[in-house]
C-alpha cells in the first residue's frame, strides 16, 4: 500500500503513545500508575454541563458559523479583556476544536516551506510536528535547567535570521512548568520589536494554573499586538479535555486566514460545547481556582516525593501541572535483566513494563535528558507512583 510521503515528515505524539501503551498493559490486568497524560483528573463543573444541557433542550444542533457563534466570541473578548487586559473584537477571534487545531490553523496560515520556526526547549511535542508536516524549518533553542528553562533575549536575537517566520512558546509552559515575568517578556518583545518579519504564537493553555502570582501575556504590548497569536482554550483551566474547544486572538488577516483554512478541514467545533463555553468563560471562576488549590498541594507533594530520589535534579514549576525532571544520571545503567538504559526513552519503557509507572520521554519535548510526569492526579497515585519510580530506579546497577 502506497501512502502518502507527508506521514514520514512527523512523528506520532509521545504524550498518546505512552498513554496507548498504558491502556494496552491495563487491559492485560496490570495496574498500571498513569503519570503521562496532562489531562485534569476533575469533572467538568456543574454550572457548565447544565448550560450544554440547556442548549441540547434549545435545539441549538444545527451548523454554526466556522469562527464559531458570534456571541462565544464575544465572551472570548469579555475574558480576555477581564483576565488579561487585552482589547480584542469578534472578528479577531476563531474558534477550534481544540487548541491543537488552533495551533496548526496558525502554522499553516503563516509558514512556508523552507521559512524557518524558532521554538524554545522543552516545548510541547506537538509544535514542531505540525511545522515539519507541513514543510517548515523548526530551529530549536536549547534552554537550560539553570535558566528555568526559559530562552533569553541574547539567545532569541542570535536565533532570528532573515527566514524567521514565527517563535512559538507556551507560559506557563507544558512540560517544564515555566512562567515568564512581566519583565522577561518586556526583554524578549524588545527582540522582537527589531525583526517586524517574526510573528509569536503565545500558548496560553495554562494561563489558570499558575501558582506565583498573575498571568502575563505577550500581547500585553501595543507595539507587537499585532504579530502576536494568543492561542488558549477550555481544557486545562475548566476541566473540559473531551469537549474540544480551543480559541485564537490574533489580527484580523491572521483571523481570517484560520477561518479560511478552518473552513476546509472541521468547519467549527460542535454547537454544544460552544454554548457552554459561553458559560465557561464567563462564568463563576470558583470550581477553577479550586481545582489549581488542589494542583498547588499536589505539587507540594511531588516535588518532596522527587527530592527522595537520588542524583535527580528537578525545579519547582510555577505553573502547568508536571514536574520535568533531569535523570540522565541513570543513563548506562542496567535493569535485573541486563538490558542497557542508554536514554530517556529506554528510562520511560523501563518504567511501564518493569514499575507499571506510565511518563513521557523528555526527547520529546526536546530535553532528552528529562522525562515528564504529571501530577494532575490523586495524591493517592502520586504517592504510589513516585514511590513505584523510587524503587525502580534503586534497583538499576
Amino acid at each position: 500500500m502506497q501512502l502518502s510521503s507527508l506521514l514520514a515528515r512527523f512523528n506520532e505524539p509521545e504524550t498518546l503513545k505512552m498513554a496507548k501503551l498504558g491502556r494496552e498493559l491495563r487491559a492485560k490486568g496490570i495496574d498500571i500508575t498513569d503519570m503521562s497524560l496532562g489531562e485534569p483528573d476533575f469533572d467538568t463543573p456543574d454550572h457548565i454541563k447544565e448550560a450544554a444541557k440547556k442548549a441540547i433542550d434549545e435545539n441549538y444542533s444545527h451548523y454554526t458559523p466556522v469562527a464559531g457563534y458570534l456571541d462565544l466570541r464575544q465572551a472570548v473578548c469579555t475574558k480576555l479583556q477581564r483576565d488579561n487586559g487585552l482589547a480584542y473584537t469578534p472578528e479577531q477571534i476563531i474558534v477550534s476544536t481544540g487548541a491543537k487545531q488552533s495551533i496548526a490553523n496558525i502554522v499553516l496560515a503563516l509558514v512556508d516551506a523552507g521559512d524557518e520556526v524558532i521554538i524554545p526547549t522543552p516545548y510541547w511535542v506537538t509544535y514542531s510536528e505540525i511545522v515539519r508536516l507541513i514543510g517548515g524549518t523548526v530551529k530549536l533553542v536549547q534552554t537550560s535547567v539553570d535558566a528555568g528553562y526559559k530562552i533569553t533575549p541574547s539567545q532569541l536575537e542570535a536565533a532570528i535570521t532573515d527566514k524567521t517566520k514565527l517563535f512559538m512558546f507556551s507560559s506557563p509552559c507544558n512540560p517544564s512548568g515555566a512562567l515568564y515575568s512581566k519583565e522577561e517578556l518586556t526583554a524578549l518583545a524588545e527582540v522582537f520589536k527589531k525583526h517586524p518579519q517574526v510573528f509569536i504564537m503565545s500558548d496560553e493553555i495554562y494561563e489558570h494554573i499558575n501558582f506565583v502570582g498573575k498571568h502575563e501575556s505577550i500581547a500585553q504590548f501595543d507595539f507587537l499586538k499585532e504579530r502576536v497569536i494568543v492561542i488558549n482554550g477550555l481544557s486545562k483551566g475548566f476541566a473540559m479535555t473531551g469537549w474540544r474547544l480551543g480559541y485564537t486572538a490574533s489580527s484580523v488577516a491572521i483571523a481570517r486566514a484560520c477561518e479560511k483554512i478552518q473552513g476546509q478541514f472541521t468547519s467549527a467545533p460542535n454547537s454544544i460545547t460552544q454554548r457552554a463555553a459561553i458559560t465557561a468563560l464567563t462564568g463563576d471562576l470558583k470550581p477553577t481556582i479550586d481545582m489549581v488549590a488542589a494542583f498547588k498541594q499536589r505539587r507540594q507533594i511531588v516535588m518532596k516525593l522527587i527530592k527522595e530520589i537520588p542524583g535527580v535534579i528537578c525545579n519547582e514549576p510555577p505553573g502547568a501541572f508536571y514536574i520535568f525532571p533531569d535523570v540522565h544520571v541513570y543513563f548506562g545503567k542496567k535493569t535485573a535483566a541486563g538490558n542497557s538504559i542508554n536514554d530517556a526513552d529506554d528510562l520511560c519503557m523501563y518504567l511501564l513494563n518493569d514499575a507499571h509507572i506510565s511518563s513521557v520521554s523528555g526527547k520529546a519535548f526536546g530535553e532528552p535528558n528529562c522525562i515528564r510526569l504529571s501530577f494532575a492526579n490523586s495524591v493517592e497515585n502520586i504517592e504510589k507512583g513516585m514511590g513505584k519510580i523510587k524503587a525502580a530506579l534503586a534497583a538499576l546497577k
